[in-house]
């Protein structure tokens, strides 16, 4: 009787347990496409179990096909994970992923004015979404209700190279201030900017362009990725140079209602290259840094923001790119693969033990199949029924 009893109390418990808890699973949602080599070509986006102590590490437990000519580069999510936005390097359309729902429902948004899909970032309300567009040099701001573009922003001349090939891109509106990175040609990857162009949220208005960089103009520093640091203030953007191999900061000064620019480090002097993405830990006092070049992840105590300070750099795999943390902290999960370059394209997923700082797993599934991830991101919950 008493066994039985402990049984059911136990069922219980486990009933009111999270349904992630309870799985012990980590479920990663990749884009990926196939390498040049494999025909025909293939694109999709993919459920894998990331998680290393779970019996489906590695699985593939969803595949959904893509539209093979779209490229797709990028996965966003809105402020409250409702949905998931997936940008596009072959064609004018942004797909809008409903998460609440199951299977999943993919919308597409068409955005004519813009050219080579880049980032989006959600205005704090979440009402808004900001769109950079590399190939048109413009940005688009839509409705994050209805998705759909409401206005094109592009600076006007004599300004013109303020908004060139955009790329990456945060937003801070409690200074009503977008930050966006003028990064390089995509058709070649020539033509690298230098600079980062300040907006004003609530208006699009262009307000100024800073130069990130230290070397003689045209310094070909190419300023890729830019994010807002958690909790800071003054507010301060961390800005990765991907082609000059430095990470700079953007700190505001509230008297003045202005940025200014400097480096706080340079990748080059460990031997590394192709600073890409940023990710912050929940407290704010861990940035973490991809390089692709030959594939690292730099670990900094963010504490004084203002002031990054070098702890270590882990390896991953040729092409380190996005990363996400698992939703306790333990794990960072890192997507090696950019633009199927040469020497920057190992397809893999390295699984890294932040408490160790060091990598303890390796996901193949798509790399074993051809196939290079382009972007990874965490399932949020447990989608509904419809």
């Amino acid at each position: 009787m008493k066994r039985s009893v402990h049984a059911l109390l136990i069922a219980l418990v486990l009933t009111m347990l999270p349904a992630t808890l309870v799985r012990a699973e980590i479920l990663a949602l990749l884009n990926y496409e196939s390498k040049p080599e494999q025909k025909p070509r293939k694109e999709g986006l993919a459920v894998i179990d990331v998680d290393p102590t779970s019996p489906t590490f590695g699985k593939m437990l969803m595949d959904i096909p893509l539209p093979p000519d779209l490229v797709t580069h990028h996965i966003y999510y809105n402020r409250d994970m409702s949905k998931a936005y997936i940008t596009a390097l072959g064609k004018s359309v942004l797909h809008v992923m409903d998460l609440k729902r199951f299977p999943y429902r993919l919308k597409a948004v068409d955005v004519p004015d813009c050219k080579v899909l880049e980032d989006v970032v959600l205005s704090e309300d979440n009402r808004t979404w900001y769109l950079t567009c590399m190939g048109s040099d413009n940005i688009i701001i839509g409705d994050a209700k209805a998705d759909k573009p409401l206005k094109t922003v592009a600076a006007a001349a004599p300004a013109a190279a303020f908004i060139s090939q955009p790329h990456g891109i945060t937003i801070h509106n409690g200074i009503d201030r977008v930050l966006i990175t003028s990064t390089v040609r995509p058709s070649d990857l020539g033509n690298p900017g230098e600079t980062i162009t300040v907006l004003e949220a609530s208006s699009g208005k262009v307000l100024s362009t800073h130069k990130v960089s230290s070397k003689p103009s045209p310094s070909g520093s190419a300023p890729v990725e830019v994010m807002f640091s958690h909790h800071a203030n003054p507010p301060v953007a961390h800005i990765t140079n991907m082609l000059e191999g430095s990470l700079w900061l953007a700190a505001w000064n509230p008297p003045t209602k202005a940025f200014g620019f400097r480096q706080v480090d340079d990748y080059t002097t460990r031997g590394h290259g192709f600073p890409l993405e940023m990710l912050y830990n929940r407290r704010g006092d861990r940035l973490y840094v991809t390089t692709a070049k030959p594939g690292h992840v730099t670990v900094y105590d963010n504490t004084d923001p203002q002031h990054p300070k070098f702890l270590k750099a882990i390896a991953a795999a040729p092409g380190a790119h996005h990363l996400v943390l698992s939703p306790d902290e333990r794990y960072l999960f890192v997507q090696n693969s950019l633009l199927n370059l040469p020497d920057m394209s190992d397809g893999s997923i390295t699984v890294i033990d932040v408490a160790k700082g060091e990598p303890i797993a390796s996901v193949n599934t798509l790399k074993d199949q051809g196939w290079n991830p382009n972007c990874i991101v965490l399932l949020p919950t447990q989608p509904t029924q419809p």
